[in-house]
């Protein structure tokens, strides 16, 4: 308490321009101003400018016709051609089928991603600082490729396997949002604060009931929330995914664009931005269901 009151002292002589004598032992350090050789802020924000302003120059940008009145006229001569929205039973009735197969897609691609991130989290986190982790590195590289090849690349690949339909819209889902889940639920275990899991194994409980009672439930409703916002875009995903053949409302969206039947195109593309606005509202309720 001594020593935290004498560094109190010096910190607040400091900062009126003051240096007591024993300051010289005591081991802190202000940080320096912001515009100061020694600031990292100042640094950083002047390479994220310097990146910013090389990337205005090295883009062909062309604000100019983007702007103009030409470019106006085309973009409202192209709305214009949406209305009126194709309403015929029959054609709603085709709609309403092929958003349930989105719904469908995305929601068991992202339950079996969620699944299978988990799976690959564990062996991809250090549990605790003495873990020695050997799996960490390669489960890492892994996940670094699934999600990085894209969704639509995935389901181009798995069409030659699985063929035309939802099964590689599914697949494709599932492969790339494995990879994202994975690393996030993997940082999410390894933030999760340590004292209760530490507690577990100096009485010698094993590994995997420390996981299950300590660091589990801790981080569960972090999973949750990180489940439920992958889900939300691979609604989106699932619907660009039909653009190669995986059915769902992309499939649609993409024959009757082909086909420049603006009618139809507009009553798909209201029925995603119903499907995503019901997916979202689902998963705000779901998180302030969790939060109580």
């Amino acid at each position: 308490l001594g020593y935290l009151g004498r560094q109190g002292q010096c910190v607040a002589a400091e900062s009126i321009g003051m240096r007591p004598k024993h300051a010289a032992n005591l081991p802190y350090r202000l940080p320096p101003p912001l515009f100061h050789a020694r600031s990292q802020a100042l640094w950083i924000s002047l390479g994220l400018v310097a990146l910013v302003s090389l990337s205005f120059w090295s883009l062909d940008l062309r604000w100019s016709a983007f702007l103009s009145l030409e470019a106006a006229q085309s973009m409202a001569r192209f709305v214009g051609e949406f209305f009126p929205p194709d309403l015929s039973p029959k054609f709603v009735s085709k709609v309403v089928v092929a958003s349930m197969e989105t719904l469908a897609m995305s929601g068991l691609g992202t339950l079996l991603a969620a699944l299978f991130g988990l799976l690959l989290a564990l062996p991809a986190s250090r549990t605790h600082s003495g873990d020695p982790a050997h799996a960490r590195a390669p489960t890492r590289l892994l996940l670094n490729a699934l999600r990085a090849v894209p969704e639509l690349v995935w389901a181009a690949l798995l069409l030659i396997s699985a063929g035309l339909g939802p099964l590689a819209g599914t697949l494709a889902l599932a492969l790339h949002t494995t990879g994202v889940l994975g690393r996030l639920f993997a940082g999410a275990i390894e933030n999760a604060p340590p004292a209760p899991s530490a507690a577990l194994r100096s009485q010698g409980v094993p590994a995997g009931r420390v996981f299950l009672y300590a660091t589990l439930p801790q981080v569960l409703p972090q999973l949750i929330s990180y489940a439920l916002y992958r889900w939300e875009n691979n609604i989106r995903a699932a619907a660009i995914l039909g653009v190669v053949g995986a059915g769902g409302l992309g499939q649609m969206l993409a024959f009757h664009m082909g086909l420049f039947q603006m009618g139809k195109t507009a009553s798909v593309l209201a029925a995603m931005l119903v499907l995503v606005a019901l997916v979202d509202g689902l998963s705000a309720l779901a998180r302030r269901l969790m939060s109580r």
